[in-house]
């Protein structure tokens, strides 16, 4: 693997020629409008989601954030378990490991969070970042939010296959996937010293289907894949809801029962 680093190194001028091309082509995408805090209904003691990270956990790429990775994942952890979820989503564009450890964490509301999946990696691989750096940023965020939230179960979503992104050319796409690799075994290593779960890699099955208008973000169908992929790793650690009593099953006389839907 250091032979590999070493030559993605030396194709370093590729990856400033290249990239600076696909970023003058690439439209700069905002976040997605619409609420980032929300709550499905369930029974029971509800599941407290919070989806941290980079651009990805801010819905780029689509219009609205119903159709983001929180607002996926958490009515498909609800209806699984049977529980209610209470989610929050916050995501920032373009933001590194190193970014969301120091800016991020330590403004976050102390939320009773139960489950928080972390997005991020991407731009550290595509900013070639060390290993050496990611782990200390990196390995640092994991620190802050086990301070932070030590009965939450944390998980991290690593980078994905970098060849498979439309916007990138193929030369730059597999010099990307050389840091991708870098970023994504020392993120496992690091979540297996410090208490986190690393899912697996998140296939990129349909890239024209999965991704945005700018070939680079997840479109909703995309969205909707990677929070069906995260599904099991967050209902493995949760027990489904009991099975309502007949007394809570039934609405008093004459009141119809009250419920909300998700967004």
């Amino acid at each position: 693997m250091l032979l590999r680093s070493l030559l993605s190194w030396l194709a370093l001028p590729v990856y400033i020629w290249q990239g600076v091309g696909v970023r003058l082509r690439t439209e700069r995408m905002a976040p997605a409008d619409g609420p980032v805090v929300h709550r499905v209904p369930g029974e029971g003691e509800p599941v407290r989601l919070l989806v941290l990270g980079d651009s990805s956990a801010a819905s780029v790429g689509i219009a609205h954030t119903d159709g983001g990775l929180a607002a996926r994942l958490a009515p498909l952890v609800a209806e699984a378990t049977g529980r209610p979820v209470e989610w929050r989503a916050a995501g920032f564009n373009s933001a590194t490991a190193g970014q969301i450890r120091d800016f991020v964490v330590p403004n976050l509301a102390h939320e009773p969070w139960t489950h928080i999946v972390v997005a991020v990696g991407t731009n550290d691989a595509k900013n070639f970042h060390t290993a050496r750096r990611f782990k200390r940023e990196f390995g640092g965020l994991l620190y802050a939010l086990r301070a932070k939230w030590p009965q939450a179960h944390i998980l991290w979503s690593p980078v994905i296959d970098m060849t498979r992104v439309p916007a990138l050319p193929p030369l730059l796409g597999r010099l990307l996937e050389i840091r991708a690799g870098l970023v994504n075994r020392m993120g496992e290593r690091l979540c297996h010293e410090r208490g986190a779960v690393a899912a697996a890699r998140l296939p990129v099955d349909d890239p024209a289907t999965g991704f945005s208008k700018d070939g680079f973000h997840a479109s909703e169908a995309g969205y909707a894949a990677w929070a069906r992929h995260m599904l099991p790793f967050v209902t493995a650690t949760v027990r489904a809801a009991p099975p309502p009593s007949a007394s809570s099953r039934r609405s008093p006389a004459g009141r119809p029962s009250r419920s909300r839907s998700a967004s």
